[in-house]
């Protein structure tokens, strides 16, 4: 259990809780690539250097950094890193024969960028880390946050997960069948039989701590699971709901990572079926399309909405009477095999 302090989120839109789906950002050219701001916190000099994944990490953390000094660590969930930058170095060391490399793009590629270059503009020369399981990147960040606040109950951390769209990824990614063939509208995603999904990418960054003053959203627990069998995933799911939900509390929304993928539509259909009839049933992967720390972003979205207690009619598939949203369940599934829990809490 931990608490969200401060969050922010740099994505595909700008208009996430609009109810107008016409003021949403479409996916072009079969993906959807996250719209970075002006950085205004990154120096020039600094900036010019970053790849994608790093500028939108550093671009989304530092807002919400009010005292970084005072953070306990840096804990960054990437999947990918600078992939794009990666590719670069290669290719130089292909076009210079392995001669004189220019280190930047090297050293902007690591996984392990975001976290360093975090570090090193907010001067915070404590715990610093990255995780890059896959798809399960962020929850296993999210569950070392954690364990440190366990550890150091009066500490607090820059929480974070990140990822980038390369043209490397995409091209390998759509080789092997992740997304659609066909060029499919946001608006069309859930409703087109076919298999694949939109790519995507974003990052979302939180400050965590075990003190409640302040806080709009309590992460109660996670779980996460390695399966490709739905009836192992819904026990999984039965089981983590009867461990941390109390006898009189139940699900206001639960918050779907369904991606338009009807060979992924299984895993969702029957944790749906654990629900009452007063959870509202809603997705998020028509805002940011399919990355692995997609569950980043909907975190975020779960703090934005239990915040303005409103939820989009576009993010709602089924509806129930219930207005109040005090207990979010957000279910993420990255390929079928790796799948996330994460009970949220209003504490307001």
């Amino acid at each position: 259990m931990m608490y969200i302090q401060h969050f922010n989120c740099i994505s595909p839109q700008q208009n996430v809780l609009s109810n107008d789906m016409d003021l949403l950002n479409d996916a072009s050219e079969k993906k959807m690539q996250a719209k970075e701001p002006v950085y205004e916190s990154i120096p020039p000099g600094v900036l010019r250097r970053m790849g994608k994944a790093i500028r939108m990490g550093v671009g989304t953390a530092l807002p919400i950094c009010k005292a970084p000094a005072l953070l306990n660590g840096i804990i960054i969930g990437t999947a990918n890193g600078g992939m794009e930058d990666c590719i670069k170095f290669l290719n130089q060391m292909v076009q210079y024969e392995e001669g004189l490399l220019a280190p930047g793009n090297f050293v902007q590629s690591t996984n392990n960028a975001i976290a360093g270059q975090l570090g090193l503009l907010t001067e915070n020369k404590k715990y610093n880390i990255t995780h890059v399981s896959r798809g399960l990147a962020f929850e296993n960040a999210l569950m070392d946050a954690m364990m440190q606040l366990n550890e150091n109950p009066t500490g607090s951390y820059l929480l974070g997960g990140v990822d980038e769209l390369s043209t490397y990824n995409y091209n390998i990614e759509k080789l092997a069948g992740t997304y659609k063939e066909e060029a499919v509208s946001i608006k069309n995603l859930y409703t087109t039989d076919s298999p694949g999904c939109i790519a995507g990418e974003g990052a979302a960054m939180f400050v965590v701590s075990n003190d409640a003053a302040g806080a709009i959203v309590k992460a109660e627990a996670i779980g996460t699971l390695h399966s490709n069998d739905e009836k192992e995933v819904k026990g999984k799911l039965k089981k983590f709901l009867d461990e941390n939900l109390c006898d009189d509390d139940k699900i206001d929304l639960f918050l779907s990572g369904e991606n338009g993928d009807n060979r992924s539509l299984k895993y969702y259909t029957a944790c749906e079926s654990l629900l009452n009839s007063n959870t509202t049933v809603g997705r998020f992967k028509h805002l940011c399309g399919e990355y692995p720390t997609a569950s980043a972003f909907a975190l975020w979205l779960c703090c934005e909405l239990l915040q303005t207690q409103k939820i989009p009619h576009h993010i709602i598939k089924k509806k129930s009477t219930e207005k109040e949203i005090n207990n979010v369940l957000l279910y993420n599934n990255y390929k079928g095999y790796q799948h996330g829990f994460m009970l949220i809490k209003n504490c307001r």
